[in-house]
């Protein structure tokens, strides 16, 4: 008897510019290198995926003495069949700490020291 095949591709329904976009999203003070373990991405594409997010005018970096701090600048979905519709319900949705969506999957839920609050963005695509 023949075993029924695998899968045929191994593939994620995001893409790593909206991971990183998410993760930015629960953690503005977020290093490259924490992000790259988190996402099991590189940090050379981490690094390549927030330049093109930077440059898309979806976030921008400033420098606060020794780290960076990114503030999510909203905006439209990229891909013509949605470009009409603004990315911050689909953020709101991923940036949910996992411990109130019952996801034990150890995600950072960020919660920063420095802070000690969880910035969202709105309808608008602005952080609040």
């Amino acid at each position: 008897m023949e075993e029924a095949p695998g899968p045929r591709s191994t593939w994620t329904f995001l893409t790593s510019h909206a991971r990183v976009l998410s993760a930015i999203s629960r953690d503005p003070w977020a290093r490259i290198r924490d992000l790259a373990v988190a996402l099991q991405l590189t940090e050379r594409t981490v690094q390549a995926v927030i330049a093109d997010l930077e440059e898309a005018g979806y976030l921008s970096r400033t420098r606060e003495g020794r780290r960076n701090k990114y503030e999510l600048r909203g905006g439209q979905f990229r891909h013509p069949a949605e470009e009409h519709r603004d990315i911050a319900p689909l953020l709101d949705i991923l940036a949910t700490p996992p411990h109130l969506t019952g996801d034990d999957s150890g995600a950072n839920d960020g919660a920063r020291p420095e802070s000690g609050r969880q910035e969202s963005v709105d309808a608008d695509g602005r952080m609040s």
